[in-house]
């Protein structure tokens, strides 16, 4: 077996449980600040607004706040792939799945394709804010220097 900087391991169980766990994040996240605004707005908490893609309309106030939350949880889900994926190179990959995993769930709820256009737009929008945020925070932990002394003793190069 070759040594060498990050090999790379098929791990299929750590792949499964980064998935479930960023879902799980997705879907805490999105379920927090859904509540956070029906409780100040003091509107009725319905799966609907989770689910359901013909509550997302940019041309009514409500469609426009759960605009608002798919936005805030691009940058809950961010943080969420800082802190279980840590790599920049894999963000893309699970804000995707995220997302695909999310139409699926609203497929199965609805009965129905999402065929919205907001939907689309909002669910595409938040694939790539999530990634951009997400791999902006790996890299800047990747990219922090290593320590090569013990700390008793300081070089300067």
């Amino acid at each position: 077996m070759a040594s060498g900087f990050r090999s790379y391991v098929w791990d299929p169980f750590l792949i499964i449980s980064q998935i479930a766990t960023m879902q799980s994040i997705f879907y805490m996240g999105f379920g927090l600040w859904l509540c956070f605004v029906d409780l100040i707005l003091q509107v009725p908490q319905s799966l609907d607004h989770l689910f359901s893609y013909r509550n997302l309309e940019f041309g009514t106030g409500g469609g426009r706040l759960i605009a608002a939350i798919y936005v805030l949880n691009a940058l809950t889900g961010a943080l969420g792939l800082w802190f279980v994926v840590q790599r920049s190179k894999q963000c893309t990959d699970f804000a995707a799945s995220m997302h695909i995993l999310h139409l699926f769930f609203c497929w199965i709820y609805n009965h129905q394709f999402p065929g919205t256009f907001a939907w689309w737009l909002m669910n595409i929008g938040c694939v790539a804010l999530t990634t951009v945020l997400g791999e902006f925070l790996c890299m800047r932990t990747e990219m922090k220097s290593i320590p090569l002394l013990d700390g008793k003793s300081r070089a300067d190069l």
